[in-house]
This record gives structure tokens, C-alpha cells and sequence, in this order.
């Protein structure tokens, strides 16, 4: 399946069986629609994501950021003690591809001629 969405946090790369590691990060995927009433509704998605293929790739996944996800979802339902209903979408992901940044990340290009930084506002101010 392929979504898109922004980070809700900063990646972060574990360690798992051995000497293999995987990068986790969630991604919120909005959905802006209105309704028969004309009221604007907004609804958010979450999917945890693990990218088993190149862990040097978390440092540029920060909160935030705008990536395309390919991967396999799987839905998982359970019911806590108290008898909640609970349940999440996770994402083993094939491919990714940064569409963009927040707003806070700062990406520096460095080469014998130049370093190039970018930023802008807190990100604090982002909704998750």
C-alpha cells in the first residue's frame, strides 16, 4: 500500500536479533473532507512503520517530515485487561522517499563549495 503522510516524531534505529537493526517511526496520514452539512471535518491516521533496509536514513527523518511510504500494512486488534477495544495499523515499508521537511529541520549539503541550510518555525507548533 502506498500513504503519505508526515512524522510524528523523530525516527529512532534499534538494535533486533543480533546484529540487525531497524528504524521505527510513525507517520499521520490526515483525511480533510466535509460533510453533507458542510462542516469540515478532519480525521487522522496513524501507522507505525518499521524500515529494516538502511538505518542511516533515520538521521534525515525528523518530526514532521513529509515521506511517501510503499510497504505491507497489517491491522492488529486486542482487547486490554479492562476489556477496551484496541487496535493499530503497522507498516513493514519496501521503500520511502522524503517528499519534504518540517519545518524545523535543518538538511545541510556539504561539499568543497558550499553548506546550504534551511529552516524555519518551531516545531513545536505542529498538531501531533
Amino acid at each position: 500500500m502506498l500513504f503519505t503522510g508526515r512524522l510524528t516524531a523523530n525516527a529512532e534505529v534499534r538494535n533486533v536479533k543480533g546484529d540487525k537493526k531497524v528504524t521505527g517511526f510513525t507517520v499521520a496520514i490526515n483525511d480533510r473532507f466535509k460533510t453533507k452539512d458542510g462542516e469540515k471535518k478532519e480525521i487522522t491516521t496513524y501507522v507505525e512503520c518499521s524500515y529494516w533496509v538502511n538505518p542511516g536514513l533515520a538521521e534525515y527523518l525528523k518530526k514532521g517530515t513529509i515521506v511517501e511510504v510503499f510497504g505491507r500494512i497489517e491491522a492488529k486488534s486486542w482487547k486490554k485487561q479492562d476489556g477496551e477495544a484496541m487496535a493499530n495499523l503497522t507498516c513493514n515499508v519496501g521503500t520511502i522517499k522524503l517528499l519534504g521537511k518540517s519545518a524545523t529541520n535543518q538538511l545541510e549539503r556539504q561539499d568543497t563549495k558550499s553548506t546550504v541550510k534551511t529552516s524555519g518555525g518551531d516545531e513545536d507548533d505542529l498538531p501531533f
